[in-house]
């Protein structure tokens, strides 16, 4: 345990032979929290500092991201998904809330069909139910891009994520981005079956197994994923709660955590 911060640090080992390298924070109600397109922990070390106030605050690094290894299974939703449960299990977590931004809305919709008895409650932040041709189209190139370069590729996931003003603001945000870019063959291999896995992703014939308590979130200015994506899942989810904020881009929880602090901290205190 970091002593100043609170946070415990453990490991996960998978069916696969895959190490998982996850962290907890705080006490109460657990909230695991599931990354997008990044799969990186880091994503939410904000997030969970505040959030651990109030919950207990579970994430952790996907297989072949930070200090996780890969194993040699095919990557899918629904592996990722599974890799969640065994997180969980590790923790000593019977039931959780799970929180999923992106591509981590759709394993937190895997989970919830797979194992909705482990869930009190589903957040999906700006996510999807299926990717139709935008998210096809705009998740192609970007595949593209990362087979010719992999730093311009890392420096798109900033520039699309974020509101201009903000980047100007936070450029040490956009200079992380290219020191993290993908430059070995490996490294470049689990970003391009990430982005695979996302693009299978169709959730619209079994959503009505989504029997818990759900909330979506999303952002009217996302180039990413836009607000339309959120607005058709809770069309397909009608006893769930919407909360969409009118500017944060896709990384919103990054750019106006204290927004989404509010508005998911408020939601499962409610349940």
């Amino acid at each position: 345990m970091t002593a100043t911060t609170g946070i415990t640090d453990f490991t996960i080992e998978t069916p696969d032979g895959v190490t998982l390298h996850a962290f907890r924070q705080g006490h109460g109600q657990p909230l695991l929290l599931v990354s997008g397109l990044s799969g990186s922990a880091a994503f939410w070390s904000e997030i969970a500092a505040t959030l651990s106030r109030s919950f207990q605050v579970i994430r952790f690094d996907q297989r072949g991201i930070g200090a996780s290894t890969r194993g040699e299974t095919p990557c899918s939703i629904d592996l990722l998904a599974q890799d969640c449960l065994a997180v969980l299990d590790a923790a000593g977590v019977a039931r959780a809330v799970v929180l999923g931004h992106s591509t981590g809305g759709c394993i937190a919709q895997a989970i919830a069909k797979c194992a909705p008895g482990r869930l009190d409650g589903l957040i999906l932040s700006a996510s999807w139910l299926k990717p139709g041709r935008y998210l096809g189209a705009l998740f192609g190139a970007r595949r593209a891009i990362l087979a010719a370069d992999p730093q311009a590729y890392a420096a798109i996931s900033v520039l699309n994520g974020y509101q201009p003003r903000w980047i100007e603001a936070n450029w040490h945000i956009y200079d992380a981005a290219l020191e993290a870019a993908p430059m070995t063959e490996q490294a470049s291999a689990v970003a391009r079956e990430r982005l695979d896995a996302l693009l299978a992703f169709d959730g619209s014939d079994d959503i009505d197994a989504l029997v818990m308590p759900v909330l979506v979130l999303g952002a009217r200015d996302d180039m990413v994923v836009p607000v339309y994506h959120q607005e058709a899942l809770a069309a397909a989810l009608p006893g769930c709660r919407k909360a969409i904020m009118e500017s944060g881009g896709h990384l919103f929880p990054v750019s106006r955590p204290d927004a989404f602090t509010a508005t998911v901290a408020e939601w499962i205190g409610e349940l």
